[in-house]
């Protein structure tokens, strides 16, 4: 069997973990994260893409090449979460399934943060579990090809 090939995708910002309020997205930085992940990958024998950007048409960009050759998309857009119709419009595009993750629990923040765009497009969310929601989403991939065969 193939393996599983998941593009991991980090929106606005955070390239600054562990800098950027550490009070709502704690102290683990960047490198670290991709280095959780790449680990957590390992362990489930996936191949996964890690890559972040600040700028709005790169993200559709890799949603429509790499995330299209994908198997499963895991992606925390940031800002672009709660606006972003071109992200939302590309990952309904490519029709590939797709989790969206948040370190912060964006219910528990600002008004503005409790609408996601993405979400109606999504397999589903996981939020404020901190740099283990991107793990958890890894989990969840795990468990729907365990329970597939």
């Amino acid at each position: 069997m193939a393996r599983c090939k998941i593009l991991v995708i980090h929106g606005p910002n955070l390239n600054l973990l562990g800098v950027r309020e550490p009070n709502i997205y704690g102290e683990i930085g960047f490198e670290d994260l991709n280095r959780l992940i790449y680990e957590k990958a390992k362990e489930k024998d996936f191949d996964v893409t890690i890559l972040q950007s600040n700028w709005e048409g790169q993200i559709v960009d890799w949603i429509q090449d790499i995330g299209a050759k994908s198997d499963y998309i895991i992606i925390n857009a940031g800002a672009f979460t709660h606006y972003s119709y071109a992200i939302r419009d590309a990952i309904s595009a490519v029709k590939k399934p797709t989790i969206e993750v948040h370190i912060s629990n964006i219910y528990a923040r600002e008004e503005f943060r409790h609408k996601s765009v993405i979400a109606p497009v999504s397999l589903g969310q996981i939020s404020g579990f901190g740099v283990y929601s991107y793990l958890l989403a890894l989990d969840y991939i795990d468990y729907i090809l365990k329970t597939q065969k």
